[in-house]
């Protein structure tokens, strides 16, 4: 039955999040593609990485996102294409595009998104474009009428969820607890492998074809509030909150240039402004991953404070 499943090219394979589609990818039989630049062969961080992918029967790649000749010949061995680049490599995929287009064989591109939608956030005037590179990579893909599929899962749970959404801090609170804005607008968060694995369900379903996939599992949806009260039950001690208004929380950002502002940025965009939650996922452009794919189990919220005990 493997022959029938789609081959698929990781771009950013030996990142975090891309390792973990790979893993995905493998676990559901796909055979699997990866583009690693010539300098990760020599790179200690990476080596576990490839011995891995390698071991796992990944085929390995030379190229990267730069060198448009490597883009078309890997782009040509496979039907899927998945870009886990970090956000500030989102231009990077500018010679991608044209590759996929080029090879005229790629029935499905999922482009580096991985957070909120970036056509809906309210923070562009803040964030340094980090959203409007993203949405700009979008509207070349639907100029150039590349088959996609967008998958918007909010926070990975490695961003902000470790100190409780503390800013500067590692480690949750044991004392007391900054609350932004009212603390009860609802934020998202999903383990990256969990992202990977509904990343991959949607590789192969008709129904994700040129749509967004947002991620809200039920458990991982949660206000400040919520996050402060969970903590507490585990820890069995009340934690003393410290609130801070929008307009601290704007004049600290504003005091404060990008990039050391970044994690207020993504706490006024997730706990102030809402921009996980505000909307609903329309039929329209938008599906709920645990709808579409209930049976994949994953961590929640909850359990994942666990391991912060």
């Amino acid at each position: 039955m493997a022959s029938s499943k789609s081959k698929i090219l990781i771009i950013g394979i030996t990142g975090s999040l891309g390792f973990e589609i790979a893993k995905a990818s493998i676990n559901a039989s796909h055979p699997t593609f990866g583009l690693v630049r010539d300098s990760a062969f020599s790179d200690p961080n990476k080596l576990n990485k490839i011995r891995f992918l390698l071991n796992s029967s990944v085929t390995l790649l030379k190229g990267s996102l730069q060198d448009e000749t490597s883009l078309i010949e890997a782009v040509k061995q496979v039907d899927v294409v998945i870009c886990a680049v970090s956000s500030n490599q989102v231009f990077d995929q500018k010679l991608l595009i044209p590759a996929i287009k080029q090879a005229g064989c790629i029935k499905r591109f999922f482009p580096s998104e991985f957070g909120a939608d970036p056509d809906r956030t309210q923070v562009s005037h803040l964030d340094n474009n980090f959203y409007t590179r993203k949405a700009e990579i979008r509207r070349i893909i639907e100029a150039e009428g590349i088959p996609h599929t967008y998958t918007c899962c909010n926070f990975f749970m490695s961003v902000l969820l470790p100190s409780l959404v503390q800013p500067g801090r590692r480690t949750p609170p044991t004392d007391k607890a900054i609350v932004f804005g009212d603390g009860n607008v609802k934020g998202v968060f999903v383990k990256e492998s969990d992202v990977a694995a509904f990343t991959i369900s949607a590789v192969d379903d008709p129904r994700t074809l040129n749509k967004t996939i947002y991620l809200r599992p039920p458990g991982n949806v949660h206000s400040l509030n919520e996050l402060i009260e969970i903590w507490e039950i585990k820890i069995g001690k009340n934690l003393e909150r410290i609130y801070i208004t929008e307009e601290e929380l704007l004049k600290k950002i504003l005091e404060n240039p990008y990039p050391y502002n970044w994690e207020l940025v993504f706490i006024y965009s997730a706990f102030v402004k809402g921009d996980h939650t505000y909307f609903d996922i329309d039929s329209s452009g938008g599906l709920e991953g645990t709808q579409l794919y209930p049976h994949i189990k994953y961590t929640t919220i909850s359990e994942y404070l666990d391991t912060l005990l």
